[in-house]
């Protein structure tokens, strides 16, 4: 959420900062409903006035032994309306606060501009792609042709976008898991947290998916108003809600995996072959909660970690940074990683990192201790380190040979021993 005192003092600044990302704001319904708040708490505060100096001149009169009716019923009137007034400030507040959360962060000074992905800004490459001697194939033609990728199946248990994977490809994806955890654990510093698969609407609303994208999430029926999560960002950055960090605890580093669950809303027909956009997936999610001067130094150290697994599986990647059009609700500045899928012939995203500065720390009222001792807002940051299901695509897709085997990349030996998947 942004800071109310931003639209209030500068609305012109907002708007010009959000047109990077194509949005057009209703500036006059924000006007409307601060001129309305204002004159309500303009006459609320004369009322209050008011009824404390009449509420004196009643205690005085009755001092005296004189009638003190007149005055009576005029607190009676100043009463009634201080309450209607209430009511009609709460509704006044309800409407702001409804139009502060479908507003979207502000881009950082140093986001690109462009309307989508086509306008992304490349920031380095990685890695050079695989020059094979043959046509090669896609994760599902290469999947299925072992008997261990099985998406038929998987609609007959569920429904489309649902993949069953068997035997050596269900303990890749295992490996690639551990391999995930046990770098970012050991090596980078993170705490490795565990965290329910269902959350309730203040979590969602707290990390910027509600109520703008309801339509993406998956939601439970029954008496039990629960979500399936989206990603492990909403459980792993609620830990920190309606919390006051001690300044030691923070930069507060964590790690989880977990399976994610999205609809698709909106991508009908897009990437229904295979494991590319499923409705179910894993993914291993890097959580940091630092002070407001340390968040872009966070954002580079986020991506470096989510790029080492990359570098230690020897997969082409590149880094780009994307443009205004291309950014997430919450996020103040994104950079995605994109891998190289030969049977795509392009590279495709395998990793978003994000700062959102204290976008969802105000809405989840996450804050430090800073050095005064007065508590303030944290800064939030995630990424993912990285899609378990994207990864297993990309290992397939590199490591294939003409012959239709698939070699285990070396950084995986001590988690899959062996040479080749099949």
């Amino acid at each position: 959420m942004l800071d109310p005192r931003l639209l209030r003092s500068n609305l012109d600044e907002v708007c010009q900062r959000l047109s990077l990302r194509h949005v057009q704001v209703d500036k006059e319904s924000i006007l409307a409903l601060e001129s309305e708040r204002r004159a309500v708490q303009t006459e609320t505060e004369q009322l209050q006035a008011e009824r404390n100096k009449t509420s004196r001149s009643i205690g005085q009169l009755r001092a005296k032994g004189e009638d003190t009716q007149v005055l009576m019923d005029r607190m009676h009137v100043v009463n009634e309306r201080l309450e209607t007034l209430n009511t009609e400030l709460a509704r006044i507040q309800l409407a702001q606060e409804d139009l502060m959360l479908r507003l979207p962060n502000l881009p950082h000074a140093s986001v690109p501009e462009g309307k989508g992905e086509e306008d992304n800004r490349e920031v380095r490459r990685v890695g050079t792609p695989v020059n094979f001697s043959f046509s090669p194939r896609d994760h599902v033609d290469i999947g299925e042709a072992s008997g261990l990728f099985d998406a038929e199946v998987a609609v007959k248990l569920t429904g489309t976008r649902f993949t069953v994977l068997k035997g050596t490809l269900a303990r890749l994806q295992r490996a690639l898991i551990q391999l995930m955890l046990d770098t970012h654990t050991q090596q980078h510093g993170y705490q490795e947290v565990y965290v329910p698969y269902l959350v309730n609407a203040d979590s969602l609303r707290g990390t910027g998916q509600l109520p703008k994208f309801a339509e993406d999430l998956f939601r439970l029926q029954g008496d039990r108003p629960y979500y399936l999560i989206p990603t492990a960002e909403v459980p792993v950055t609620n830990l920190v809600r309606d919390v006051i960090l001690a300044e030691q605890e923070v930069p507060l580093r964590m790690v989880c995996h977990t399976p994610c669950f999205r609809s698709e809303a909106g991508s009908y027909g897009k990437d229904t072959r295979g494991m590319i956009r499923q409705h179910q997936f894993e993914k291993v999610e890097l959580v940091q909660i630092v002070r407001p001067e340390q968040s872009y130094q966070a954002l580079e150290e986020l991506t470096e970690h989510a790029e080492h697994i990359l570098k230690m599986l020897e997969l082409p990647y590149r880094v780009v940074a994307l443009c205004g059009g291309d950014l997430g609700f919450s996020a103040a500045k994104t950079y995605d990683l994109e891998v190289w899928l030969p049977g795509q012939q392009k590279y495709r995203e395998i990793s978003s990192c994000s700062n959102f500065e204290d976008f969802q720390a105000r809405r989840l009222q996450a804050r430090y201790r800073g050095d005064d001792g007065k508590p303030a807002l944290v800064h939030t940051l995630n990424g993912s380190a990285l899609a378990v299901g994207r990864t297993l695509v990309a290992i397939l897709e590199n490591y294939q040979d003409e012959g239709g085997r698939v070699a285990v990349p070396d950084a995986l030996k001590t988690w899959f021993p062996g040479t080749h998947l099949f």
